[in-house]
């Protein structure tokens, strides 16, 4: 028996596993609360939101939110159009990123440092809201979806640790490549990004949730309502006392604050369901990354 199992199996051992995990038990529920208070809004009755305070479950359980949700054109287009924003953002932003991450793996790269040097500084000063609209809008990308997708296509932070990631794959594996001739962009197709899934998932997680959960760039680039997306709607929804039927374009009365609830509800819910897919990688691909520079 090791000599850490041993500490940790004494009466002062057992008795911090118990504190720990009560402590952790405690900041979990604290955590989750919040959504189990929503989660069973968007259940109840107007009457018992506006009367109860606090609840976990409804004393009478109605779905006429989410049928006003689901039979409201508005918002079926907004969640597709977010969907597809967030799949095909999702995969520019890796590919660009990994693209750039590649030949900045390189030592003997010429300007490798200068590169680095600008990629360090924007991570540490931004050019600001206005310049960047300025630039969107010179570049014709106003009222238009990739508006939301290239303006924050490579971030500095995720590109650091992907090419610290590729710095660590054995250059042996490259070298028999390019001896078989293979050229650049097939080494990183066929063995650098094969081999990079774990870091390559985390952030394709970090970059989804990014984009999903976007609602300033909508705002500030999107002037056709007819583009919005699900996260402009929430905050239409959110910020409004109360919707008519006409505004969510649907013939079923929305309830004035169920609503709220059940939209919040379904903006979350993707997201929760994608993180298990993904959570094998999490850890991986965020510390194997970063143990160089």
């Amino acid at each position: 028996m090791s000599t850490s199992h041993q500490r940790f199996n004494t009466r002062a051992g057992r008795a911090f596993d118990v504190v720990n995990v009560a402590l952790l038990t405690g900041v979990g529920l604290l955590a989750i609360l919040p959504f189990l208070y929503v989660l069973a809004g968007s259940f109840a009755t107007e009457l018992e939101i506006t009367t109860r305070p606090f609840f976990l479950w409804p004393s009478e359980i109605t779905t006429s939110s989410y049928r006003s949700i689901l039979s409201s054109d508005v918002f079926v287009r907004a969640f597709a159009t977010t969907v597809v924003v967030t799949f095909v953002g999702t995969l520019v932003q890796l590919a660009l990123t990994a693209l750039m991450a590649y030949p900045l793996a390189k030592a003997d790269l010429p300007g490798r440092r200068t590169v680095l040097a600008l990629v360090v500084f924007t991570m540490v000063f931004s050019a600001g809201m206005i310049p960047t609209f300025l630039v969107v809008k010179d570049l014709g990308l106003l009222d238009t979806y990739w508006a939301l997708i290239l303006p924050m296509a490579i971030n500095p932070f995720s590109l650091i640790i992907i090419k610290n990631f590729f710095q660590q794959l054995p250059p042996e594996l490259e070298e028999s490549a390019k001896i078989d001739g293979a050229n650049e962009l097939q080494v990183l197709r066929h063995v650098i990004l094969p081999l990079s899934k774990p870091v390559l998932a985390t952030f394709a997680l970090f970059y989804a949730v990014g984009i999903w959960n976007d609602y300033l760039s909508p705002l500030l680039y999107l002037s056709d309502t007819g583009k919005w997306t699900l996260q402009m709607i929430l905050r239409q929804v959110t910020a409004a006392a109360s919707l008519s039927a006409d505004e969510m374009a649907t013939d079923v009365p929305p309830p004035a604050q169920g609503i709220k609830f059940a939209v919040v509800v379904i903006a979350t819910i993707p997201v929760l369901l994608a993180y298990p897919f993904l959570q094998k990688h999490f850890a991986k691909g965020m510390l194997i990354g970063s143990v160089k520079g």
